[in-house]
């Protein structure tokens, strides 16, 4: 009888350990049920970011660009724990943060080309750290616009994206 336990606590630790690699590579938001980690924006022009997932948190810091691209790496009842560019942040109340998606330009004088190819015309240049709308990617391309102006760049001039991510 107790080789069968024994086997059995085996078999068991087998099995989750399993299913929590199979768990990783699909991780979805407790809350929202949605991927984690995903991109989301910051809705409002202030955005406090706290230590904890309640008002009861200090502040560290605050936020202060809208349209800001921000990642949501976990969830918490109406909390969530956002990250920026520089994997800087904290807890944000979902009440500041949109769906709506934003990119940050991560080479100064980006070239922003007529279509997703490198021979077209380049119809405009964006600064480092420009914030762009994200519109639809391809496997290399994302179309982008800001300042009434709107092309495509390759995915990995910006932040902001997944390197795999594809949009219609």
């Amino acid at each position: 009888m107790r080789l069968t336990r024994r086997a059995a606590a085996t078999v068991a630790v087998i099995l989750l350990a399993s299913a929590g690699q199979a768990q990783q590579g699909d991780a979805r938001g407790p809350v929202t049920n949605l991927p984690l980690p995903r991109f989301v924006s910051l809705k409002a022009g202030e955005g406090n970011v706290r230590r904890g997932p309640s008002l009861t948190h200090r502040i560290d810091w605050v936020f202060k660009r809208r349209d800001m691209p921000l990642q949501i790496t976990a969830e918490h009842g109406h909390w969530r724990r956002v990250q920026d560019r520089d994997g800087a942040g904290g807890w944000v109340h979902y009440a500041l943060l949109s769906g709506v998606r934003t990119v940050l330009v991560e080479q100064d004088m980006l070239a922003v080309h007529a279509r997703a190819d490198d021979a077209t015309p380049v119809i405009a240049r964006f600064e480092l750290g420009v914030v762009a709308r994200l519109g639809e990617c391809s496997h290399d391309w994302c179309r982008i616009s800001a300042g009434g102006y709107r092309g495509w760049t390759r995915k990995s001039n910006l932040w902001g994206v997944d390197p795999d991510e594809i949009r219609d």
